[in-house]
């Protein structure tokens, strides 16, 4: 069992209550999420017919075209879905679900390729959330116009420009056998925007404060650009890079912070967990008290998420047992932890009202509060709006799921 599944099972609750759980037909719900999600003119093969062309003027005076886009947390919805092939490729083969898995990380990349007008632009987001959030209609009946926002040199955005890079890079992983030339052009752009954002540095809502609102960079921009280097040391076996995540290891948090969260914003924990990997080859052995404290870190990670540490420091759960870090869209940490039972419980179909005629399957949704109490209405967004970065890291652990479920014919 590789390290990752480990990580995404850090909260992997087996619970006994005899309900049988078909992880394929969850595997497929995911992909068709994605499918659901697009924005731009839709391929001929699109399976959720009852969407259409959309947003085909985004952005179009900038030269971007597309729906509303928030750079930062896409960008981790496609680093996450690449990771999830990366580890599970064989067995999401196995599952029939490889070339849906393929086009959906394609689809945003394909974005990121067209955003990334040159070596030192990067256009952070298509459209503004508060005027977006203010007539809620079909994406193929809107004629708001929407504004396309950028960092460049003078505008820096060194996190979004990270993380875009980590994308690509763990894309470029995905569709190296299958791909090599697709898989060359996401590299160099993935090359490009680590070396622009380093070279620039500045938090991306600094320059885009249109995005405060809806996602701001916490965590700031250090997190990102260990978490670039580090796939880029993964998709070249550049030793620039490693030396990177080495040397900034202390001054850029990476051995400093330890988390009790993974998400969009905060990527320590995916760091530290790819750094102790490294440990595994004894081409690092040089690195290794670099990489024990990055191992060390990490588990005190998966320790918080399974009540482990003895510091108090354990993410709360909810009477049932569901990790519970904060309010508002929690399953987005619970996704990036484990597939746990309880998420599966939740709402996969959104379905409110009976005037709504189109059904999003595959949606994983905010989930419930700390009491497991959850309210199925539209209105209350807090626990009902679904993202793409809360079902992206469970496509290859639904794939996992279901072979071990296979094997051992439970």
């Amino acid at each position: 069992m590789s390290q990752f599944l480990c990580f995404l099972f850090s909260f992997f609750t087996i619970c006994k209550t005899g309900v049988a759980f078909d992880y394929a037909d969850a595997l497929n719900k995911s992909l068709l999420y994605f499918e659901a999600q697009r924005s731009g003119r839709l391929p001929y093969n699109q399976r959720v017919t009852w969407r259409d062309h959309s947003g085909l003027t985004d952005g179009l005076e900038q030269g971007v075209r597309d729906h509303v886009k928030f750079g930062l947390p896409m960008a981790f919805t496609v680093t996450m879905l690449s990771w999830s092939v990366i580890e599970f490729r064989d067995q999401i083969a196995r599952a029939g679900e490889l070339e849906h898995s393929l086009e959906a990380i394609k689809w945003g990349t394909d974005y990121f390729i067209k955003a990334h007008t040159s070596p030192n632009v990067l256009w952070a987001e298509v459209g503004d959330g508060h005027t977006d959030h203010y007539c809620w209609q079909r994406p193929e009946d809107m004629t708001t116009s929407r504004q396309a926002y950028k960092i460049d040199e003078n505008n820096p955005g060194s996190d979004l420009a990270g993380e875009t890079a980590a994308a690509m890079a763990a894309a470029s992983i995905v569709f190296k056998r299958t791909n090599p030339h697709y898989a060359h052009l996401l590299l160099h752009h993935a090359q490009q925007l680590f070396e622009f954002g380093d070279k620039y540095r500045g938090k991306y809502d600094a320059s885009v404060e249109v995005v405060k609102s809806y996602y701001a960079s916490v965590s700031g921009y250090m997190d990102e650009l260990l978490w670039g280097a580090m796939w880029l040391y993964k998709a070249t076996d550049n030793e620039e890079y490693l030396r990177y995540v080495i040397n900034r290891a202390h001054c850029f948090g990476g051995i400093g912070w330890a988390i009790t969260e993974f998400s969009w914003d905060v990527k320590y924990a995916g760091l530290q967990i790819m750094a102790s990997k490294l440990l595994m080859d004894e081409r690092h052995k040089e690195h290794k008290h670099i990489l024990e404290q990055y191992k060390s870190k990490a588990e005190y990670y998966i320790c918080s998420c399974l009540d482990k540490n003895n510091n108090g420091s354990n993410v709360e759960r909810t009477p049932a047992g569901l990790l519970h870090i904060r309010q508002w869209n929690n399953m987005q940490y619970v996704s990036t932890a484990s597939p746990s039972h309880y998420v599966l419980w939740l709402p996969t179909r959104l379905q409110w009202q009976e005037q709504n005629p189109n059904v999003l399957v595959g949606a994983l949704v905010g989930g419930p509060d700390c009491q497991d109490n959850f309210s199925d209405q539209r209105g209350n967004y807090v626990q009902t709006e679904a993202c793409t970065y809360n079902t992206a890291p469970l496509v290859g652990v639904f794939a996992k799921l279901l072979e071990m479920e296979d094997q051992t014919g439970s």
